[in-house]
C-alpha cells in the first residue's frame, strides 16, 4: 500500500521528517527519493511495510487539489491523510483540540442564483465523507492515547475568515464546527477518484483566543502532536492488513 501524507504549509509536514534540528533526522521515515513536480516538492518514504509520499501544497483549493491528485495520479497513492490547522466555528471548540472531519463542504461556492444550496453544483454533492474506517481507526488511536478527539462537519474556502457574521452564517448555513482553506477540495479529489481519506485538524483559534496568543508557536507544537497521532494511525493501519 502506498499511503499520502499531505499538510498545506511545510510546518504541517515537517515532523515526520525533521526531528527538531536544523539537519532533517527522518525522524519517521527511511526517506529514499525527493522529488520535484508541477511546482512542488514530494517526499518519497518507507515506513516499515508501507510506501509514503509526503508532501505540502500550499495553501488554498487549487493548491491543495493539485497536490491531491497528483500523489493520486502520479506518485499511485491509494489512500491519504490530511493534517493541518483550522479555525473554530462550534463554541464547544478550544485552542489545541483534535478535530477529524465526518464531513467537508465548501463554504465559498455559491451558485444559489441558479436555484441550488450553497456549495452545491450539479453533478456534484455539498459534503463529501472521508472514509468511515479511517475515523474509526483515528478513536481508537485518540482513546489509547487519552485525547479527547472531537468530530465534525468542517467547512473550506478560500478565504481566512475573521468576520464573526461571515462564522455565524457558515455554522448555520452548513452545520459546521471548524473552517479551512483545504480538506474540501482535497475531498472532492479523493471521492472522484475512489480514495480512503482523512482529514485531521487542530484547532488554531477559537472564540476564546486572546491577544497574547503566538500561533507560530502553537503551530510547531500542533503539528508535532498531529505527526504523532498520524504515525500511530499508520500502525492501526498496517495491523489491519496484516489480519
Amino acid at each position: 500500500m502506498k499511503i499520502a501524507i499531505m499538510g498545506a504549509m511545510v510546518e504541517e509536514v515537517d515532523p515526520f521528517l525533521n526531528a527538531g534540528t536544523h539537519e532533517p533526522l527522518l525522524q519517521y521515515f527511511k526517506k529514499h527519493n525527493d522529488t520535484e513536480y508541477g511546482n512542488n516538492l514530494y517526499h518519497e518514504a518507507r515506513y516499515k511495510e508501507l510506501d509514503i509520499v509526503l508532501g505540502y501544497s500550499k495553501i488554498g483549493k487549487v493548491n491543495s487539489a493539485l497536490t491531491a491528485a497528483t500523489m493520486i495520479e502520479h506518485f499511485g497513492c491509494d489512500m491519504l491523510l490530511f493534517t493541518g490547522v483550522a479555525g473554530a466555528i462550534s463554541p464547544d471548540l478550544k485552542i489545541g483540540d483534535l478535530i477529524v472531519a465526518t464531513q467537508l463542504c465548501q463554504h465559498d461556492l455559491d451558485i444559489t442564483a441558479f436555484g441550488h444550496p450553497h456549495g452545491y453544483v450539479p453533478e456534484g454533492k455539498v459534503y463529501v465523507e472521508p472514509s468511515r474506517e479511517l475515523i474509526h481507526i483515528a478513536k481508537t488511536v485518540a482513546d489509547e492515547k487519552g485525547i479527547n478527539l472531537k468530530k465534525g462537519i468542517i467547512a473550506t474556502g478560500d478565504q481566512f475568515i475573521a468576520d464573526s457574521e461571515r462564522k455565524a452564517w457558515i455554522a448555520q448555513t452548513f452545520d459546521a464546527d471548524a473552517i479551512e482553506m483545504e480538506g474540501a477540495s482535497v475531498a472532492v479529489v479523493c471521492d472522484a477518484l475512489n480514495i480512503p481519506f482523512f482529514v485531521l485538524r487542530a484547532i488554531s483559534d477559537a472564540a476564546d483566543t486572546d491577544a497574547t496568543f503566538d500561533f507560530d508557536e502553537f503551530l510547531k507544537h500542533s503539528s508535532q502532536v498531529s505527526s504523532s497521532f498520524i504515525m500511530a494511525m499508520l500502525e492501526k493501519i498496517m495491523a489491519e492488513q496484516a489480519s
